[in-house]
């Protein structure tokens, strides 16, 4: 079993509860990770991703190790066929092997390159995992995904559900930096699954990957959009036609107080770190309906589900047995 996409999820109702369950005993299946290894590489920065993770592998009971590309390891190579004669040290095809007899499941986290739109599509550093590794794979955040990210929202979701079918609003907002839009579409295909009336809004020209958005509701009114809405999620993203570029920077999109008072009520989510009096005003962010902190804290637990599902699922061959029977082909 693989957790690369939140289409992964088979129920996601089923899950959520799964969840809220281990989070009230989140260490009641210590025993089950007993000598197993989680390897958590990184390709780009973290915070909440990393310390989540091995959080809810410490509560299982693993071991876990982190390696940082970004500093620490060879350089890979992805290519087929590659003259590997400039740049790259190593082909992934030796380290998705080398690092699958160390670990018994590997989490990876590689951001969109925003330069080709092809290449990030493609997702070269998840998918070369995923061909050559030995032990499955987790997607902790890739070129056009954030699953576990999407599976917490959902989670949070739950624990603040509205007794009547919720309005959520997944928002752009401005940034100064080009953002991968990642975390919005995993939201989004999140939200498809979901029994509620979902709108997307942001300014004209930057919609969102059309094969991902399908047909969700989009407004380009941000006040209209805003309107009775039980959740607002607030997110920036470049432009995905013009790949990779900051197109717009519109302060007037920023959620602002006398914005949320359009809403009904409206819980305040965001997936973090966020530019304060950019993305979000302090009024709020600090205020009593956000739940962004509330969001985080249920990563451990959306992460936690999937490495437990993981280990008991189908039981990995021993490592020297997978690997003499595979160099025996």
């Amino acid at each position: 079993m693989n957790y690369i996409s939140i289409q992964n999820i088979d129920s996601l109702e089923k899950w959520v509860k799964q969840a809220l369950k281990i989070k009230q005993k989140p260490l009641k299946n210590k025993k089950l990770g007993k000598n197993k290894t989680l390897g958590m590489l990184f390709f780009n920065s973290s915070l909440r991703t990393r310390l989540s993770t091995q959080k809810a592998a410490l509560n299982l009971g693993m071991n876990v190790m982190v390696m940082n590309f970004t500093s620490e390891g060879w350089t890979l190579e992805f290519e087929d066929g590659a003259v590997m004669n400039s740049g790259a040290s190593e082909h992934i095809k030796e380290a998705a092997e080398v690092v699958s007899q160390y670990c018994d499941i590997i989490a990876i986290r590689a951001f969109a390159g925003l330069i080709d739109k092809e290449k990030d599509n493609a997702e070269t550093v998840l998918m070369g995992f995923l061909k050559h590794a030995t032990v499955p794979i987790v997607n902790m955040e890739s070129a056009t995904g954030h699953p576990l990210q999407a599976f917490a929202d959902a989670i949070t979701m739950t624990e603040h559900k509205t007794k009547h079918r919720p309005k959520v609003v997944l928002t752009w907002a401005p940034h100064p930096k080009a953002l991968p839009q990642a975390v919005a579409n995993s939201f989004v295909q999140m939200m498809q699954l979901q029994d509620a009336d979902f709108v997307i809004t942001h300014p004209e020209g930057y919609e969102l990957n059309p094969e991902i958005t399908k047909d969700s509701r989009i407004e380009y009114d941000q006040d209209k959009a805003f309107k009775n809405a039980d959740f607002i999620y607030a997110k920036n993203w470049s432009n995905y036609k013009e790949y990779g570029q900051i197109t717009n920077t519109d302060p007037t999109w920023t959620v602002t107080a006398d914005k949320m008072k359009l809403t009904n009520n409206a819980k305040f989510m965001h997936c973090l770190p966020v530019r304060r009096n950019v993305i979000v005003t302090d009024e709020v962010i600090d205020s009593e309906n956000s739940i962004v902190i509330e969001q985080a804290n249920n990563r451990t637990y959306a992460v936690q589900l999937v490495l437990h599902k993981i280990l008991k699922s189908s039981p990995t061959p021993p490592k020297e047995v997978l690997f003499k029977s595979k160099s025996a082909k």
